[in-house]
């Protein structure tokens, strides 16, 4: 099956046995623990909703489905499948990560898991060699975003894979492929161990339900990940589960418009007169337009970009904005705007936020699916 007949069919295919429903929508299952007949044999397989749900694990299959992985695993936010994939260290061990990282992933590597002995080393991951350079005896993982958050940097993930498989020891590569979803990138195909999301962004689509995803082909892997996520316990619920598998139906359509809608707007940014300067890889101007093409089968919706002036030029403008609401997070139907020195990325320190280029001029864009006009308008009323 292709990409989108598995968003809909894998996982969800209705019960027409005896006694089955033949539902065409995955039931929401809430109960929190399940009866059985034989004191040995759990009914389904199902005894407790945090080591097994039917709605989760419809969920993670039609997820892994889309990831071409043999296993996925749904967790309470992005945040808690990063904690489970960092819980596969031990303190000492060493990890190489790209400079440019979503703030909450930087914010719990440097206070969470520094606290308990883990060592990071944040490199330019646009260059392979800088990768190879950063590794050390003790490097057990690789954590790349590709593109980055918020100034959409691409690592070429075939090539760090590569480079790190000539090595004498081979660390984990992760990518988190929150940004471009499983439609236009497949981090597994290129070479990544573990490729984990922000189901809150694309997955979801509707900006109504938080929650985390893993995908893994390696069986081993898979087990201690799950032990993980039982024993934690930060599992995805049974309704967040459900939205969530709502959402990926309509993901390659929901992807194509919002793509389609982000080329249109960074063309007419990159154009206008009070913009200094604009980021997203399906411009030409873009220093990885190329890889982008080489290694995505689309150029995502977010778009990064700097307006001419200061703090007040920037806040001015992001508070005419109409259409574009003001607000943190992305992936959702309705375009989004945020300022990251203040909003998302206020969590990292100021000098890293200079290093990286992330001013106080700096705007995230997150663009939606409505009519592409609509949201020129918008930008233009607000820009004039």
């Amino acid at each position: 099956m292709k990409f989108s007949t598995k968003a809909i069919h894998v996982g969800q295919e209705p019960n027409l046995e005896p006694g089955g429903s033949g539902d065409v929508i995955v039931p929401l299952h809430l109960s929190t623990t399940f009866a059985r007949s034989n004191v040995e044999v759990p009914t389904r397989g199902y005894k407790y909703s945090r080591s097994g749900n039917p709605t989760r694990d419809a969920f993670e299959k039609a997820f892994a489905s889309l990831e071409r992985a043999e296993h996925g695993l749904a967790y309470a936010s992005g945040l808690a499948a990063i904690d489970n994939v960092m819980r596969l260290l031990q303190p000492g061990d060493h990890v190489v990560a790209f400079e440019d990282l979503y703030g909450g992933t930087r914010r719990q590597f440097s206070q969470v898991w520094e606290r308990f002995g883990v060592e990071f080393s944040y490199v330019d991951m646009t260059d392979v060699s800088a990768v190879e350079q950063a590794l050390q005896d003790n490097t057990k993982m690789i954590w790349i975003e590709t593109p980055t958050n918020p100034l959409l940097k691409l690592a070429d993930i075939k090539g760090i894979k590569e480079s790190v498989g000539a090595q004498d020891f081979e660390p984990l590569l992760v990518v988190d492929n929150t940004f471009l979803s499983p439609y236009f990138q497949q981090p597994l195909a290129l070479g990544a161990d573990i490729v984990l999301h922000s189901t809150t962004k694309y997955l979801g689509g509707h900006s109504d339900v938080v929650g985390g995803v893993i995908a893994v082909n390696d069986d081993k892997l898979h087990e201690r990940l799950r032990l993980h996520q039982n024993a934690v316990g930060a599992i995805a619920g049974p309704f967040d589960s459900w939205l969530a598998l709502r959402g990926i139906k309509t993901l390659a359509v929901r992807m194509e418009r919002h793509a389609a809608n982000a080329q249109v707007v960074a063309e007419y940014l990159e154009g206008h007169e009070r913009v200094a300067k604009v980021i997203y890889p399906g411009l030409p101007s873009h220093p990885q337009h190329d890889l982008a093409r080489k290694q995505m089968s689309g150029m995502g919706a977010v778009i990064s970009f700097e307006i001419k002036g200061g703090p007040k030029e920037a806040k001015d403008f992001l508070e005419r904005v109409e259409l574009f609401f003001l607000a943190e997070s992305l992936g959702g139907v309705e375009s989004l705007i945020e300022h990251p020195a203040i909003m998302t990325h206020a969590s990292v320190p100021l000098e890293v936020r200079k290093k990286l280029g992330i001013s106080d001029s700096f705007i995230r864009v997150s663009v939606g699916i409505e009519d592409e006009d609509d949201l020129i308008g918008d930008l233009e009323q607000a820009l004039g």
